[in-house]
């Protein structure tokens, strides 16, 4: 039994389920204490519980502590088994968390079970603190698909908050070994691709937003390919503006009431050109998200990413405790990853009995 303190580093949801995706993936037993006890709302909430009773569906887990509101959970898991899946942030308390972090959640250990996974899932598809499922089809996916995860989903219906209530279907094909990735340069090319999209608003908000970036953009010498999008079959209203370089970086701004549709899309650029001016090869969030497929990696990575977030500085520490994986980090600028794989970092599925 691995005992880990949740508390330790960025110390929210994160830990969780990085830790628990990785037990499910490499076969490991673990007790996580002090879950989300510097956060307003300590212990599992609705989001977090989803990812915990996922994980433990796919792989026949044994648990305990899996309640709302707990700060400590034993989770003892079984083989992950491949298959077609639904699972709904809010069905044990109203909830639009995110379906993003709950997807990444799974996608590790079903990419390794060997076979193709159908998952459903219901809750927020853009809402804060949280990549937005347009980040994943357009940045996470895209940039691990040199490694060998194949993934596609498909969003059904838009979920914002407060009311989520949205939909994806996501399927998982298996990886057949995970290969490491070198992303070193900044990308080459200079077009954005974006989305400017609402949900039971006029239609003009979704125009302004893309005006206003695409004038800003252009004037950074930046050329834009933006659409605007509708969806009425939300449970509630909701805007975005999405910015991109495809399988590299992307940056969202969301809208608010008493927040102009122009402020929305300049939060968004002003992200996107900080980016750019750090000189790194892949985004903040990007960074941290990457090294658990590429800890487990055959060959080794490097990348670079604009600072040494404490997200990811957390996911290195997690890694530390599960595989033997060396991973190395400069401060730059940009910040550097470096990432050898190890003799223990052997998923479950390519493990051997010893003779």
């Amino acid at each position: 039994m691995l005992p880990l303190d949740a508390s330790y580093g960025e110390g929210g949801g994160q830990v969780l389920r990085v830790a628990l995706a990785l037990a499910v993936a490499l076969g490991r037993p673990v007790t996580l204490t002090n879950i989300r006890v510097r956060r307003p709302r300590p212990g599992l909430q609705p989001q977090h519980l989803t990812a915990v009773r996922a994980l433990a569906a796919i792989s026949a887990a044994e648990v305990r502590g899996d309640q709302l509101d707990s700060t400590s959970l034993t989770f003892v898991p079984g083989t992950p088994v491949a298959g077609t899946y639904r699972f709904d942030v809010g069905a044990t308390r109203g909830s639009a968390g995110s379906v993003s972090l709950i997807l990444q959640t799974l996608l590790l250990p079903l990419a390794l079970t060997g076979a193709p996974s159908t998952i459903t899932l219901v809750g927020g598809t853009h809402v804060p603190w949280s990549p937005t499922v347009h980040y994943l089809t357009e940045v996470f996916l895209p940039a691990l698909a040199p490694a060998g995860v194949t993934a596609a989903i498909s969003l059904r219906r838009w979920g914002w908050y407060p009311a989520g209530g949205g939909e994806i279907e996501a399927t998982i094909h298996p990886v057949p070994g995970l290969r490491g990735l070198v992303i070193d340069a900044s990308p080459a090319g200079d077009e954005v691709v974006g989305l400017s999209a609402v949900s039971r608003l006029p239609r003009s908000i979704a125009e302004r937003q893309r005006h206003q970036a695409e004038e800003r953009l252009r004037a950074a010498g930046l050329r834009a390919a933006i659409a605007v999008e509708e969806d009425q079959r939300a449970l509630g209203p909701g805007t975005v503006l999405f910015l991109a370089f495809r399988g590299r970086a992307g940056f969202s701004a969301l809208g608010r009431r008493g927040l102009p549709a122009e402020r929305v899309a300049d939060l968004a650029v002003d992200e996107l050109l900080a980016w750019i001016a750090s000189g790194a090869a892949v985004d903040e969030h990007l960074a941290d998200q990457l090294v658990p497929f590429l800890a487990l990696g055959r060959s080794a990575s490097t990348f670079t990413c604009p600072r040494l977030s404490t997200h990811l500085q957390t996911v290195v520490w997690l890694l530390r405790h599960f595989v033997g994986a060396r991973i190395a980090l400069d401060e730059g600028p940009p910040a550097r990853v470096r990432i050898e794989p190890g003799a223990a970092s052997t998923p479950f599925r390519d493990r051997r009995p010893p003779v």
